[in-house]
C-alpha cells in the first residue's frame, strides 16, 4: 500500500483483523471492466456497505503500489476503499486466484473475485468471476451482507 510518499508493508492480520471486510479484486488497474463497473460499485455504495455492518473496503489488483495509488486517486477512492498492491501475486497465489492472462498481454494476474470476511478473518463469502462481471460487483456483495 503507497502511503505518504512511501510504500509499506502489511500483513493480513494487520489489515482486516477485528474488522467486517469486503476484499474484492480486480485484473487490472484502469483496464475497462475494473475501471468503469467493478471499482466505481464499491465507492457508489461505500455508505450502503458501513450501514450494513462493513467496516473496511479493499480493493486488490497485482499492480505496484505506485500504480494502484494513482488509479484510486483517479477514481475517488480515497476514504472509501483502501487500494491494495499484490506486485509479485503472493496474495492472489496463497488464495488460488492468481491467473494467466498472458493471452491479453496482462500477464499473471488475479482473479475477479469479493471476499466477505468476518472479523476474525474467516471467509463468509467467496464470490468468482468466470468471465464477465456481476457475482462479484458492490451490488452483490451488499445483498449478502443485507441477508445475513
Amino acid at each position: 500500500m503507497r502511503e505518504d510518499g512511501k510504500s509499506n508493508k502489511y500483513t493480513t492480520e494487520q489489515l482486516f483483523s477485528g474488522k467486517k471486510s469486503v476484499v474484492f479484486a480486480v485484473p487490472g488497474a484502469f483496464t475497462p471492466t475494473c475501471s468503469e463497473k467493478h471499482l466505481p460499485s464499491f465507492i457508489n455504495l461505500h455508505d450502503e456497505l458501513k450501514a450494513a455492518g462493513v467496516d473496511l473496503i479493499a480493493c486488490v489488483s497485482v499492480n505496484d503500489p505506485c500504480v494502484m495509488q494513482a488509479w484510486g486517486k483517479a477514481s475517488a477512492a480515497d476514504g472509501k476503499v483502501v487500494m491494495l498492491s499484490d506486485g509479485n501475486g503472493t496474495f492472489s497465489a496463497a488464495i488460488g486466484q492468481l491467473v494467466d492472462k498472458s493471452a491479453g498481454a496482462m500477464g499473471m494476474r488475479s482473479n475477479r473475485y469479493a471476499m466477505v470476511l468476518d472479523k476474525e478473518l474467516r471467509v463468509e463469502l467467496l464470490a468468482l468471476e468466470e468471465g464477465g462481471y456481476g457475482k462479484t460487483s458492490a451490488e452483490a456483495v451488499l445483498a449478502f451482507v443485507k441477508g445475513k
